[in-house]
């Protein structure tokens, strides 16, 4: 990272980082990539990243807030990435999740709220953070979901996870999935597919 002079030498924390918020709505779009990136050192700069990012267009830029959410590595800059899974823009749904991925110790508290969240699309995109979990957690949260979801397309974003993730504790869950659903062939092929995946040939691998 280069060297970025924020302020005069010896000037206060607090102005340096004044200086860094403002520069995140300067015309330059260096200067914008530069405040990103410098803020990324400060925990109480979510609020104005967030902000910066909601309007910003630069892509270089955009990868800088979203760099600097994770080095933050915070409830508040998980929740801030979060949010932009909401996004009509594809590169900041991308972002987001991929700011999400890369800070999953933080992520799995939040994935519960994600996972039950009233739209389905935020449910699909959740279903794909789980892949970033251990096999349990992911089995643990995405089990869950499976007991209750009503929207199929759901059910097969967390079916295709566990297929790659999924422990022997997924079977359950994943039955009863394919029960509520028995005029969807995709889903119950596979559905059928990650059993035998979690099942017998996962637990052949591992012993």
């Amino acid at each position: 990272m280069p060297l970025i002079r924020r302020g005069p030498p010896g000037a206060p924390d607090s102005q340096k980082e004044t200086n860094a918020a403002a520069g995140l709505f300067d015309p330059s779009p260096e200067a914008r990539w530069k405040a990103a990136r410098a803020l990324g050192e400060d925990p109480s700069a979510v609020p104005q990243l967030s902000k910066a990012l909601a309007t910003e267009t630069s892509l270089q830029v955009r990868e800088a807030i979203f760099t600097s959410f994770v080095l933050i590595r915070s409830d508040a800059s998980a929740r801030a990435a979060a949010e932009f899974m909401r996004s009509e823009d594809a590169s900041l749904r991308s972002g987001a999740l991929d700011a999400l991925a890369a800070m999953p110790e933080i992520t799995q508290v939040l994935l519960p709220g994600l996972l039950g969240d009233g739209d389905p699309d935020i449910r699909i995109l959740s279903c794909e953070l789980a892949r970033s979990m251990t096999p349990e957690a992911a089995t643990s949260l995405l089990g869950f979901l499976l007991q209750t979801e009503t929207e199929v397309n759901v059910c097969g974003a967390a079916v295709d996870v566990l297929a790659e993730l999924g422990t022997p504790d997924a079977i359950a869950p994943m039955l009863a999935c394919k029960s509520r659903f028995p005029d969807q062939a995709f889903l119950g092929f596979a559905i059928d597919d990650a059993i035998e995946r979690a099942g017998a040939g996962r637990l052949d691998r591992d012993g």
